[in-house]
């Protein structure tokens, strides 16, 4: 089914991850139609956001863009220092 279908249990969107020898089209990060299961070990490898959430990334991200993914309990911040990212986020409060 389409991206959009309400049938498509990936919803609008699907950002497709070159991992393990596929081409994108076997693991990515897309939205989904049950959002209680967003942090489970549920799909097959895929990493399942909240479809407003997907919608906003999927058009901030160009094709080709190098993604990790990791298991950390640390920061997004921290960890674009252990990965060698330049953090171009949202500006952090200060207290």
């Amino acid at each position: 089914m389409s991206g959009g279908d309400p049938r498509n249990l990936l919803r609008k969107r699907w950002l497709g991850l070159n991992a393990n020898g596929t081409y994108g089209d076997t693991y990515g990060i897309h939205g989904n139609n049950n959002e209680s299961s967003i942090g489970k070990y549920v799909s097959q490898g895929c990493v399942r956001m909240h479809n407003v959430d997907v919608e906003k990334l999927y058009d901030k991200v160009q094709v080709g863009t190098p993604v990790a993914i990791t298991y950390s309990y640390k920061s997004f911040l921290e960890l674009t220092s252990v990965y060698g990212y330049e953090f171009k986020g949202y500006h952090l409060k200060e207290n």
